[in-house]
């Protein structure tokens, strides 16, 4: 079967993102804040500061602390799951630090904190990505000075196909241990890596592709959030 003739369990084709919604200020007492929607998952992230850092012994005179706190809501999956910090929120609130550090200008924020808190309402796989998606935008909308954005998206390869923007039943395969890879990106606007991991095994030839895969698919997030970004500015 070639990529042309691959058809997902939900009608997509391979290099095909779900329907994408995004929307800047949606917390009223936060600083900043956006939301950023893949499908049926949906990501809400609220940005705190840039404030003073206390303790003051964490405190760092050269530039200013990000942190980031993800967290998938009891109620955001069919079985609910324990409310609070778990390893992989911990995991992926570190990785989503990671993954913005790089385009923001943190350095003019001496001895002071922004905390981003990230919430998934609802998930159906590719949480991190929509977490990071959401997250950036919330921090633009906050006003933090900022290189670029940054855009975030999940490719997966279920036997020997690639297909981007995983789904809920494609992420079930990877539980299953059946073979398949699951690749989440984040790529700057000028098309940068900043963020990646890799949970499976895939040939060097197929890592270029889904690179490719990866890069096309973070363009198209990329309009989305612009054109979000600038209707919250009164543009169109």
């Amino acid at each position: 079967m070639t990529n042309k003739e691959f058809i997902r369990d939900d009608g997509r084709k391979f290099d095909e993102i779900r329907p994408m919604k995004a929307k800047v200020g949606v917390v009223d007492n936060a600083d900043g804040s956006a939301m950023f929607q893949f499908g049926k998952t949906i990501a809400i992230a609220a940005v705190y500061g840039p404030k003073k850092m206390h303790p003051q012994h964490a405190q760092n005179p050269k530039k200013g602390t990000l942190r980031c706190a993800y967290n998938m809501l009891s109620f955001s999956v069919e079985d609910r799951i324990r409310p609070g910090p778990s390893r992989r929120s911990t995991e992926i609130s570190k990785i989503t630090q990671w993954a913005l550090e790089p385009v923001l200008m943190i350095d003019q924020f001496p001895n002071q904190v922004i905390d981003v808190h990230i919430n998934i309402l609802q998930a159906s796989a590719s949480t991190r990505c929509a977490g990071i998606n959401a997250a950036i935008m919330a921090l633009a909308h906050a006003g933090i000075p900022m290189k670029n954005i940054v855009s975030s998206i999940s490719v997966g390869k279920i036997d020997k196909q690639l297909v981007v923007d995983v789904n809920k039943y494609e992420d079930s395969i990877f539980d299953e241990g059946e073979g398949a890879t699951d690749i989440p990106f984040t790529f700057t606007g000028d098309g940068k890596i900043s963020h990646l991991q890799l949970d499976g095994k895939i040939s060097p030839e197929q890592f270029k592709e889904a690179l490719e895969l990866a890069k096309n698919g973070a363009k198209k997030i990329y309009e989305v959030q612009k054109k979000a970004l600038k209707e919250s500015l009164g543009e169109k």
